[in-house]
């Protein structure tokens, strides 16, 4: 009687043991639970603001950039065109009938170019509606103003059917960040040939810029980078879940490729 008092301890204290201590595991086990899911939410509410912020830039970025083709048009262009204009009426002699109608037709023609470029510069206004269009509207609008300086060749393609779900924010950042390469063409790369190709996919964007510039070594780049830009460039890749790849040499000009998934 004594022994089976003695085992029924035991067995007691042995069950009690092991509730306590799959008491203790559970409250372990939703703690750890609990503390990961808050990371998780900190992490995301993190990523979320730096995206806004990304985006935000991205948007007053496009705004200033658009303010300063328009000057440069007015200035170089289409200010241009309207002294040519304003010139060639002053020109006019009436008692001359035959080359005052040429003078008066030539400035005819000069005052409708300048309106063309107006209208240019209008829709230029438009950016963000440009964006909303879809992205590969937008990058054939920004083609445009760099074949208008006459030292570019540009070479544009898509490929694969632009997705029905658009997603905005990221067409955004991804023009922005076409924008920002296009700018290191033109500034640092020498570059007379330039392909631009988009590519969709079920997955996502891919975004490919090839130049035939002066090239440079990647390997052997300055610390922040910031000659060409490039860390902002794969940051802003990388906000939305993309990769950024690039690959030069020199004298054998750039290839830049970004990946982002999509919508």
């Amino acid at each position: 009687m004594l022994q089976q008092d003695h085992v029924l301890i035991l067995v007691i204290i042995a069950g009690t043991i092991i509730l306590l201590t799959l008491g203790i595991f559970i409250i372990g086990f939703l703690f750890f639970y609990q503390r990961k899911h808050n990371k998780h939410l900190t992490e995301k509410q993190i990523l979320q603001s730096h995206f806004q912020q990304t985006l935000l830039q991205a948007q007053l970025e496009i705004r200033e950039q658009t303010m300063q083709t328009i000057g440069a048009d007015l200035h170089d262009n289409i200010g241009q065109l309207l002294s040519l204009t304003s010139l060639t009426l002053n020109s006019v002699k009436l008692e001359d009938v035959e080359k005052a109608q040429q003078k008066i037709d030539a400035a005819l023609d000069l005052t409708v170019r300048s309106i063309k470029e107006m209208r240019l510069l209008g829709k230029l206004l438009q950016g963000e509606q440009l964006i909303g269009l879809g992205l590969g509207e937008a990058i054939r609008h920004e083609i445009s103003w760099i074949e208008k300086s006459g030292q570019y060749t540009v070479n544009y393609e898509i490929e694969g059917e632009q997705p029905v779900q658009k997603n905005p924010d990221k067409d955004l950042i991804l023009f922005r960040v076409l924008q920002e390469i296009l700018n290191n063409i033109i500034k640092h790369s020498k570059a007379r040939e330039i392909s631009i190709k988009l590519g969709y996919s079920d997955v996502g964007i891919t975004l490919q810029v090839i130049d035939n510039g002066t090239g440079f070594d990647v390997t052997n780049l300055p610390g922040d980078q910031k000659g060409m830009g490039l860390l902002n460039i794969q940051k802003r890749a990388e906000i939305v879940g993309g990769t950024f790849f690039i690959q030069s040499q020199p004298g054998e000009g750039t290839c830049i490729e970004i990946f982002i998934p999509y919508p």
